[in-house]
């Protein structure tokens, strides 16, 4: 069974690997030259930098079970630190516990955010690097989707380039703004309402500091400030996840709302006055996102269901990821697993390979 897997963020690459495992010949495809999606991990000077989620609930199994299969299960660490704080423009609140995560627009049990959070020992790019060295090979990018078309029993996707894609089944693991359009030209009525969620902009300054430049004691995980700020919640990475800064030195991760001006000063600008930080930041690293986290409209779960219902009559054709079943990395690795599983249980006889002059991975240069 071939199956096309488009894009490759964590929800992508997680169901690629379920496909794998079950003997599939799988292909993804992503328009980016980096997978991984939002998950971006970068080290400088023994610094530990995120640019998108850096863990997940530690409650969720789904991610412990994905590290025991790609061989990292031991690079899985804990929260070091817990509690939260709530700036009121002159001093720090303790939160109660669980009300953080509420405020953020966490959605979990207040038993889950009791258990607290996970990562790994090298950040979250630990995952996205076992997952692709998992289906090294059948990765391909910069090559975008632009089309998709039921040809009999299975697909055939228009690349970008010219070149098209046959396969057996298709997981669409694609924010929903680019999916809805893909499933409206297969012919899925009512895709357009998944369109409807609201992915919005995500900017995130981290910044580094000696530790003696820091005058305010770091407690707990980070706090957030109130409304009316730039500084819309502050994480004390370094205090958060073990190894995230080398000795001597503080590591603080900062969102922020609509700025005007460079996001690392007015980052630094701000916190030091709440935290009486000396001197200037050792570097700072800023990570834009212009869609970063969906926000579902109120009948989004029923809009979901609907549209996998009419594509059970169509060729295995499946949807994943944040724009669908929950926007944490552990729901995309659910997502993701759960949609290779659909379409493996739709399983088709093997068609007739593609063409001579196709490439590999099913390419062929014909057009669409």
């Amino acid at each position: 069974m071939s199956v096309a897997v488009v894009g490759a963020g964590i929800a992508g690459l997680s169901a690629a690997w379920e496909l794998t495992r079950a003997g599939a010949e799988v292909t993804v495809l992503d328009s980016e030259r980096r997978v991984g999606g939002v998950v971006v991990t970068e080290r400088r000077d023994g610094f530990i930098i995120e640019g998108g989620p850096d863990g997940w609930l530690a409650a969720e199994a789904h991610l412990p079970a994905l590290a025991e299969e790609l061989g990292i299960a031991s690079h899985v660490v804990r929260q070091a630190a817990k509690g939260s704080l709530l700036w009121n423009g002159t001093a720090f609140e303790r939160l109660e516990e669980g009300r953080a995560a509420s405020l953020l627009g966490i959605q979990a049990r207040l038993e889950d955010v009791k258990a607290g959070f996970a990562s790994f020992a090298g950040g979250m790019g630990e995952l996205v690097q076992a997952l692709a060295a998992k289906v090294k090979g059948r990765v391909k990018t910069p090559l975008g989707v632009t089309g998709i078309a039921q040809t009999g029993r299975g697909w055939r996707l228009a690349v970008t380039g010219g070149m098209v894609v046959d396969a057996d089944a298709v997981v669409l693991a694609l924010p929903m703004y680019s999916a809805a359009r893909l499933l409206e030209a297969a012919g899925v009525s009512g895709a357009r309402h998944l369109a409807e969620a609201v992915y919005f902009p995500s900017l995130t300054v981290s910044l580094a500091y000696r530790e003696n430049q820091v005058g305010r004691p770091l407690e707990g995980t980070g706090y957030i400030s109130p409304s009316g700020t730039a500084i819309r919640a502050v994480t004390f990475s370094s205090k958060k996840f073990p190894g995230r800064a080398p000795n001597g030195h503080v590591l603080l991760r900062v969102f922020l709302g609509p700025i005007a001006g460079e996001p690392a000063a007015v980052a630094h600008h701000e916190l030091r006055e709440v935290l009486s930080i000396s001197g200037e930041p050792l570097w700072g690293r800023a990570f834009f996102w212009s869609r970063g986290i969906p926000r579902y409209p109120r009948d989004h779960a029923a809009h979901v269901a609907e549209v996998r219902h009419r594509l059970e009559r169509l060729a295995p054709l499946a949807i994943a990821g944040a724009g669908v079943d929950g926007t944490g990395v552990s729901a995309c690795v659910q997502s993701g697993r759960e949609a290779a599983r659909a379409v493996l249980r739709r399983r088709a006889p093997r068609r007739a390979a593609a063409p001579a002059q196709a490439l590999p991975g099913r390419y062929s240069a014909q057009s669409p």
